[in-house]
């Protein structure tokens, strides 16, 4: 019982000295989060407070808009809302990563373990003959002999410099980094299957359109055929009939080569395989274009886009590491005790004169190791002047991000609003072309000659369409797409 009431005395003495020296200092630079930028805009003509309408209308931008967690909803198309929900179920990249995150926060949780005492217990027993010219290693003197051990050992480095403390720090700033890496997959997930689904709507109507035209410039062909046969027409017309419809045929296998690309790509992002295709088809008529676009100061941009804290928790561990190379350098203390009994029997194995203890202390202090915990610190140091920069690129290129998908916005609207009227008038031009055809007032090759500017001006108002509803897209992933609304989870200490 001696034996038992030493243990616990021990195991008291190594508590209390681990819950003082957790309240001391830790060497190396304390961790504080790197200051917000104090620029108002993105680029040389901020935007005013009030909303401000983009370059050809029906979109705006107002610092005031909520930035939604589920930025895809406005585009109020269920088709889109199910091949996201698809690919954030489905998709093996983002089940990677959330699996990668989940060993990031076990490792973290492991780590804690250095900052109280390790406890192990053992039992043996062993069968041993002694020879008759050395003295008995009983007591009752006899040589043949079973032994039977059992003990507890309880053991403790005193983290005098916090390098236990530092070592924990680290593992935690690696784990949110990891945390927000894995958000900022998830936001890329979602918007790569927006513009490719966008895409794939965009290439499927400028599929029908080539094919129609294709169509018409047979037609075309044929027409001139006829004339060339009845002497109309001279050789040369025909030829040139012939190029056309030979450039219209040459246009399709690229377009339908990028549709199925596009296809195969949803397949793929939606976790299928290209034999079974995407769940679902947009209809790019179907989706609407959001009114009301929010836009971040960039002082909120630091904190909202999740690629940016990921680098902060970068720098965080870099920090840390300096600690912990400074403390490698510095004197460590250890404790230890144990107890336990040794008897040739299992039922005597805890009786007072079969017990045994010990406790013990030590210290150590590095002396000389080559040079090799110099330039380990020295080391850290330069990495954590590598991380501050890598911040400071990532910062820079998230505001180059935004400001390129603003200028995006604005330019698309342009270029949509311009395509929108040139159908306009294509459409118009066929209209009237078709009247005067019913009237013989112009030839059946002029009607189809119009035709064909309209299928051509449907192209270009759909690939106009799909490409400001990406940027669209493109512009809440800019801003962080609104994931702590999604997560909803603080971080844990």
């Amino acid at each position: 019982m001696n034996t038992a009431r030493s243990l616990r005395a021990a195991g008291c003495a190594l508590l209390t000295a681990a819950s003082a020296v957790l309240a001391g200092c830790a060497v190396g630079p304390d961790f504080r989060a790197p200051p917000a930028p104090a620029g108002k805009a993105y680029d040389p003509q901020p935007i005013a407070a009030a909303a401000a309408p983009l370059a050809g209308g029906g979109q705006a931008l107002s610092p005031t808009a909520p930035l939604p967690a589920e930025w895809w909803r406005p585009f109020h198309s269920p088709a889109l809302d199910l091949l996201v929900a698809e690919a954030l179920a489905r998709n093996s990249d983002l089940a990677a990563t959330r699996a990668a995150l989940k060993a990031a926060r076990e490792s973290w949780l492991a780590s804690k373990g250095v900052l109280l005492p390790s406890v192990d217990a053992g039992a043996s027993t062993s069968r041993a003959k002694g020879t008759q010219y050395l003295a008995p290693a009983l007591a009752d003197n006899s040589f043949d002999y079973n032994l039977q051990t059992a003990q507890v050992t309880v053991g403790y480095t005193l983290d005098l410099f916090g390098a236990n403390r530092r070592q924990v720090e680290q593992a935690r700033a690696q784990y949110q980094a990891q945390r927000f890496e894995a958000e900022a997959a998830r936001l890329t997930l979602i918007n790569t299957v927006i513009a490719t689904a966008l895409t794939e709507a965009s290439l499927h109507l400028q599929v029908a359109a080539q094919e129609r035209i294709i169509e018409l410039a047979l037609a075309q062909r044929d027409i001139a055929r006829r004339q060339q046969d009845q002497g109309e027409i001279a050789g040369a017309a025909l030829m040139a009939q012939e190029g056309a419809l030979a450039q219209a045929r040459a246009a399709l296998p690229p377009l339908r080569k990028q549709w199925t690309q596009a296809r195969d790509a949803l397949a793929y992002l939606t976790g299928r395989a290209p034999a079974e295709g995407p769940p679902a088809s947009v209809d790019l008529a179907e989706v609407r274009l959001p009114r009301d676009l929010p836009l971040s100061l960039p002082a909120e941009l630091v904190r909202q886009r999740p690629d940016l804290r990921a680098a902060e928790e970068n720098l965080h561990a870099a920090s840390a590491g300096v600690g912990i190379a400074i403390a490698a350098r510095l004197p460590q203390i250890t404790l230890s005790a144990s107890g336990g009994g040794s008897s040739p029997g299992w039922a005597s194995l805890l009786s007072g004169a079969n017990s045994f203890w010990s406790l013990g202390a030590g210290v150590s202090q590095p002396l000389f190791a080559g040079g090799a915990l110099l330039h380990k610190q020295r080391a850290a140091k330069a990495t954590l002047d590598q991380a501050r920069e890598l911040y400071r690129s990532a910062v820079l290129a998230a505001f180059q991000n935004v400001g390129d998908t603003l200028h995006a916005l604005q330019e698309d609207a342009t270029a949509l609003d311009a395509a929108e009227q040139a159908r306009q008038a294509a459409q118009g031009q066929y209209e009237v072309a078709c009247r005067q055809a019913r009237l013989g007032e112009i030839p059946e090759m002029t009607r189809l000659a119009a035709e064909q500017a309209l299928r051509q001006a449907d192209q270009a108002e759909a690939a106009a369409a799909a490409q400001r509803l990406a940027d669209t897209a493109a512009l809440y992933q800019a801003l962080g797409g609104g994931w702590q609304g999604a997560d909803g989870a603080k971080a844990e200490r």
